[in-house]
């Protein structure tokens, strides 16, 4: 089921039921809209440089590395020029085939036939052997809907697909990553020189299709040019600066928002589901996305909770379904419930 159609089928669901527990709003814009920060009202010029430099700093990475950090329009953006340059040397490309359907409409838009791999309910490497193609593996971290950093086991695993074949590499989406510096996980794969890291204001400033970074690893230096001939605009340049300058603390803003609304998801939840939720998951610093090894199905029609199918996010094997903390119950004046007592002997405990 795609997004949009699921969609149109969570409204009829809660109009025919408004009992029921919205578990399944997804716009972190509207329900966070309040704490963005405004565009600046001011002319001034900025330079690119100058912000991968601030960027650079903020994330508590070499300065040296400013010739590597290249300023786009945000992860989509970035994503859709590195996609571009695989395509060019023929390069073979690994999806999260259960995380993000943009992800794959952008590879095909770039001439790619990306495989896939699953992460729900853990991520599991390709394993097919290396060839003499260079090959890259695309992860998030975190990662959504698993809502979680990759563990440290996980991390050692990426890093050993990589030690296979000096020909693959790795991109890391850490659009979800709202602290600073980046977590342990991204910073130990950034170390082994074969990582590219995208990065953006989505998240951590809602403000998306804005301003991001794609950090080269030190072999794609000659990508450069392609990101010099697509710049943010002026605009766009401007909003980045202040963001990361008058604004630094929004992250941390929206962190504890999110932590706020989770508790009280959880505090609505059926002790039962609530104990379906990974522990990573419900810990996990700015997470809105809590899987469930409980079909959506059942959640709705045994629990009195809208769940997200797992098909929204992609092709899934897995069983599960996807709750979500940002529907208006779960808000700084939220409708409060007691929360139903769990069954205690259902299948899914």
């Amino acid at each position: 089921m795609r997004f949009a159609e699921f969609q149109e089928l969570r409204q009829r669901h809660l109009s025919a039921s408004p009992s029921l527990l919205d578990a399944a709003e997804t716009n972190v814009y509207r329900a966070l809209a309040p704490i963005r920060p405004e565009p600046p009202g001011d002319m001034s010029k900025v330079h690119r440089c100058d912000l991968a430099r601030a960027w650079l700093r903020r994330f508590d990475l070499p300065e040296e590395w400013s010739g590597r950090a290249m300023v786009c329009r945000g992860v989509r953006h970035g994503l859709g020029v590195v996609f571009r340059r695989l395509h060019a040397v023929r390069a073979r490309l690994w999806l999260p085939g259960d995380v993000y359907p943009v992800y794959f409409e952008l590879a095909r838009a770039a001439g790619l036939a990306p495989a896939s791999y699953p992460t729900l309910p853990a991520p599991a490497l390709p394993r097919s052997p290396a060839d003499h193609r260079p090959e890259y593996l695309l992860l998030a971290n975190p990662s959504k809907p698993l809502g979680r950093y990759l563990s440290d086991t996980e991390c050692a695993a990426v890093i050993s697909w990589l030690r296979e074949s000096p020909h693959r590499h790795v991109l890391i989406d850490s659009v979800y990553d709202l602290g600073a510096p980046f977590a342990p996980g991204t910073r130990r794969l950034l170390d082994t020189g074969r990582a590219i890291l995208l990065h953006s204001v989505t998240k951590g400033w809602l403000w998306p299709r804005t301003f991001g970074v794609v950090l080269l690893s030190p072999a794609q230096t000659e990508w450069a040019e392609a990101f010099r001939a697509e710049p943010p605009t002026p605009a766009q340049l401007r909003l980045a600066d202040r963001l990361l300058t008058e604004h630094s603390d929004v992250p941390r803003q929206v962190t504890d928002e999110l932590a706020a609304r989770a508790e009280r998801l959880f505090e609505r939840l059926p002790d039962d589901v609530l104990g379906a939720i990974p522990t990573a998951s419900r810990t996990c610093p700015g997470n809105y996305f809590f899987p469930v090894d409980i079909p959506a199905e059942t959640l709705q029609h045994e629990c009195g909770v809208l769940a997200m199918p797992v098909s929204v996010f992609g092709e899934s094997d897995w069983s599960g379904s996807v709750l979500t903390s940002l529907a208006d119950a779960f808000g700084p004046t939220p409708t409060m419930a007691r929360r139903p007592q769990g069954h205690s002997s259902g299948p899914h405990r």
